[in-house]
């Protein structure tokens, strides 16, 4: 085996790890502080404005390491700080819940509107992770017709994943007891985030196994 095939065997292990773990920090990190505090027993507003700051940490890190905005850091940021400013609205638990639905339900609409105008989020998820092949990965996106599909197909998957997930919460919000549903609604957001996830790795490894077959 010469070192371009060993290079073509190595990098699908390597793209999976860059779009896994971009996408864990992008949304997983800013989604732990939350829901972490939240649980804990810290106020929705303190909880917001630790989300906030993890996802702007995530921003100023990718932006010092790449040395460019990380645009699906800078959407989380402006996602948590947005319902930041909405916590400060109304006392009403249910519309503090309802706001989760607005964080994951706009996540999902940017996830679909981005995708539609041939910008996936998950290629600067995948990006952010492996600056260093960034350009590769652009050149790769721009030439290679299956590579596009399958970032706009994930994002579409992710878009729609998230979407359902914001409804299936407002819809249970006004069927739960709000103690019952606070604990839910963190169960529903780290079970859809986890999926995900765990079906893009999945997904992108079957791709693959089916070209080198």
């Amino acid at each position: 085996m010469n070192a371009e095939q060993a290079s073509g065997r190595e990098r699908p292990g390597l793209v999976t790890r860059a779009l896994v773990r971009g996408l864990a920090w992008d949304v997983g990190a800013p989604l732990a502080a939350y829901y972490v505090l939240h649980l804990a027993g810290a106020t929705d507003w303190a909880a917001l404005l630790a989300a906030t700051g993890a996802a702007a940490c995530r921003l100023l890190w990718t932006a010092f390491k790449g040395h460019s905005l990380n645009p699906f850091a800078m959407l989380m940021v402006i996602v948590f700080g947005l319902g930041l400013g909405l916590s400060f609205l109304t006392g009403d638990p249910r519309f503090l819940l309802l706001k989760d639905s607005a964080i994951t339900g706009g996540l999902g609409v940017s996830f679909l509107v981005l995708a539609a105008l041939g910008h996936p989020l998950t290629l600067d998820a995948a990006k952010t992770w492996s600056p260093e092949r960034a350009g590769e990965m652009d050149r790769e996106f721009h030439r290679n017709p299956g590579v596009r599909r399958w970032h706009l197909k994930i994002s579409a998957v992710w878009g729609a994943g998230l979407i359902a997930e914001a409804s299936t919460r407002a819809v249970l919000v006004y069927l739960l007891p709000i103690d019952v549903m606070v604990g839910v609604s963190a169960a529903l957001a780290v079970t859809v985030f986890a999926a995900l996830i765990a079906w893009t790795a999945w997904d992108l490894k079957r791709r693959q196994a089916a070209r080198s077959s």
